[in-house]
């Protein structure tokens, strides 16, 4: 290998090598994507909900699922007795609403039996809210951050800034169906943002600020408290929790139980390992040197002076001359659409006309073309003569 070409590869290596040590060395910028995955660690992930979810749910069995409420609730229902085989309490945290038309008519009829429903999210689904009559709005705090509390606790409130929302709900008429159970309040501004509703058999709990089951305010001061305060509010039994957004970090990839398996997993990293060597030195061994083809040159040039060098040697001045004059005029009539018949005032006139060029020089170059056709011998002084008239109008 060429000694200059050794020394760029290794230069080559060593700058890469640099960027790739001073990229791992700067500090990763903070995600704060509101996923709300139950494997994801980012501040607004569910990772450490996830794994409190045994205590705060003291004794009861919490069941996760990634499908929608409605394929997951529908194949559990007794359609022969008329009533669903699972009981308990059905939660969904997320920040917008995803929900299809049909989970959201399951989860009414799941409720409708004597279930419990629990919704963290900033925007519900709109079945939802118009089969309960409840609207929510937005409010124009001015304040960075919000006081919450819970309406059977007042006096301990929490304060929480990221990821929290400002929606809220609006004209709740509070009776026997509404019950208020949480406030949001900035400066003198205090709304609803959990509410519990009756339905049918059981009893469904909306809240607006799923933030507050995030990482972040898990870890973040006493904010946990307000989470646990939050979630006793379902009645003791099974938890099914839908975490169908991140589908709770399982991979959807076709290859996700090659990878799952140890032994397909090295399996298949080492077929792909010796398939690219395979390919590596195969192409190494049928590479050849493509001969360099030059391309075909033009002659045209080196013919026109091969011949015009012939007449010359000859002092055939005449012919040289002829030659000079019929290309000229050949590309008068190409290139502007010039008669050349008639060497007269009118074909001077267009000439000037289309090109530019001075009258007293298309006069003289069309002098010479004159006299030298009422001639029968011409001289080396004659075809320079010429040959400058013509080169002097630059056509």
């Amino acid at each position: 290998m060429n000694r200059k070409l050794t020394i760029y590869i290794v230069l080559v290596a060593v700058v890469i090598g640099l960027i790739l040590f001073i990229d791992s060395m700067r500090p990763k910028p903070i995600d704060w994507s509101p996923t709300y995955g139950a494997k994801d660690k980012i501040p607004l992930g569910l990772y450490i909900f996830n794994e409190e979810a045994p205590n705060l749910f003291t004794g009861d069995s919490v069941v996760k699922f990634s499908t929608t409420p409605y394929q997951y609730f529908d194949t559990r229902y007794d359609y022969d007795n008329s009533k669903y085989k699972i009981k308990g309490s059905f939660i969904t945290i997320d920040e917008s609403d995803d929900m299809d038309e049909e989970s959201v008519k399951e989860l009414l009829n799941f409720v409708d039996y004597g279930n419990t429903v629990l919704l963290s999210m900033k925007t519900f689904p709109g079945k939802l809210l118009d089969t309960l009559n409840i609207s929510i709005a937005g409010a124009d705090f001015v304040a960075d951050s919000l006081q919450i509390s819970l309406q059977n606790n007042p006096s301990k409130r929490y304060w929480y800034n990221e990821g929290i929302g400002l929606n809220y709900f609006d004209s709740i008429a509070v009776n026997d169906t509404i019950k208020v159970l949480g406030y949001q309040e900035s400066l003198k501004s205090k709304h609803a943002n959990f509410i519990e509703v009756k339905f049918g058999g059981g009893h469904i709990l909306l809240h607006t600020q799923p933030a507050v089951f995030s990482n972040f305010h898990l870890l973040k001061a006493n904010h946990y408290n307000y989470t646990q305060d939050l979630v006793s509010y379902l009645p003791k039994g099974n938890v099914y929790w839908q975490n169908g957004r991140n589908n709770q970090g399982v991979s959807q990839s076709p290859l996700r139980y090659i990878l799952s398996e140890p032994a397909l997993k090295w399996a298949l990293w080492l077929g792909l390992i010796g398939l690219v060597v395979f390919i590596f030195f195969n192409a190494r061994r049928k590479q050849r040197i493509i001969p360099e083809i030059a391309p075909v040159r033009n002659t045209t040039v080196d013919f026109a002076k091969t011949i015009g060098n012939l007449y010359f040697m000859e002092g055939n001045h005449h012919t040289i001359i002829e030659k000079k004059i019929i290309y000229f005029l050949e590309k008068v009539r190409t290139e502007y659409l010039i008669d050349t018949y008639a060497l007269d005032d009118n074909f001077i006139e267009k000439l000037h006309l289309k090109t530019g060029k001075p009258v007293t020089d298309i006069q003289t170059t069309v002098s010479l073309i004159k006299k030298h056709r009422h001639a029968f011998q011409s001289t080396e002084a004659e075809v320079a003569a010429i040959n400058n008239a013509i080169e002097k109008l630059r056509l």
